[in-house]
């Protein structure tokens, strides 16, 4: 796997698995509407609490791929598909729920912690989708993930803020996020048993 491949992939994983990320963003965006410092807050709080997810995610699957063995390491594609057929379930089930909970206070100050608190307890499936990545690539390829991750940060951070100010766009997402998340995470499950040679396949 090239370089340039596995820059595209972290492209891609990066965007699906931060679509929740960007509507979470845009509130804090849209609360801190007008108070100084809200950018700056944002993006550093933004910064943090993802680099902890991938520091977390990193030392895992370091510690994973060093204690088992490498015929076990495809099954980690159970990880996204579970994490993935559960959010399908949870968006099945609460199918008819209707909760418009606008949080629009604008004017009110953002804490650096309170966004990268948030953004590191969203980021919870994020570990679990990182991780058996992580164990399928080499030290080159969780690099450029690394490196791609950190850049889209600052985007996700820019849209985020972009979203705030547009309303429409925002409720957009959230219309669909509750069906392209547990979508993007099946696929890459199966991807990741299915290239590994899990169950046979």
């Amino acid at each position: 796997m090239t370089l340039a491949v596995s820059a595209l992939q972290a492209v891609g994983l990066f965007l699906v698995t931060n679509i929740d990320d960007i509507i979470v963003l845009s509130l804090f965006f849209a609360r801190g509407a007008g108070a100084p410092g809200t950018t700056f807050k944002i993006t550093v709080g933004q910064y943090l609490g993802f680099g902890a997810i991938l520091v977390t995610s990193i030392l895992i699957a370091l510690g994973a791929g060093a204690f088992l063995p490498e015929g076990v390491i495809p099954y980690f594609g159970l990880i996204p598909l579970l994490i993935g057929l559960r959010a399908a379930w949870q968006a099945w089930r609460n199918r008819d729920d209707d909760d418009d909970d606008d949080d629009d206070d604008p004017g009110r100050a953002v804490a650096i912690w309170s966004v990268a608190a948030v953004t590191f307890a969203n980021g919870g499936d994020n570990i679990g989708v990182y991780v058996p990545v992580f164990l399928a690539v080499g030290p080159a390829a969780i690099t450029a993930y690394v490196v791609v991750f950190l850049a889209l940060v600052a985007v996700l951070v820019l849209a985020a803020r972009y979203i705030a100010t547009r309303r429409p766009i925002a409720e957009v997402l959230e219309r669909w996020e509750h069906i392209l998340f547990p979508l993007v995470l099946i696929v890459l499950g199966v991807v990741i048993l299915v290239e590994g040679g899990a169950f046979g396949l």
